[in-house]
């Protein structure tokens, strides 16, 4: 998944988001969702989050587990 559709991210999700200080390079942060800052039912950037450890991001892949 992508994390553009609010429906597919809810709290305890495993995820990678770009940092706002890391949109020019588009490096990924790992971590698990804690709240959704978004209310909009779709973003094109992604749904922004923030994560357990406090940092705030959108997201750019759900983790899957198997």
């Amino acid at each position: 998944m992508d994390g553009k559709s609010r429906k597919d991210i809810y709290p305890g999700l495993e995820v990678e988001v770009i940092l706002k200080k890391d949109q020019r390079t588009g490096k990924l942060t790992h971590g698990t969702v804690e709240t959704l800052l978004t209310s909009a039912p779709f973003h094109s950037r992604g749904i922004k989050v923030r994560l357990e450890d406090g940092q705030v991001g959108r997201v750019s892949n759900v983790i899957e587990l198997q």
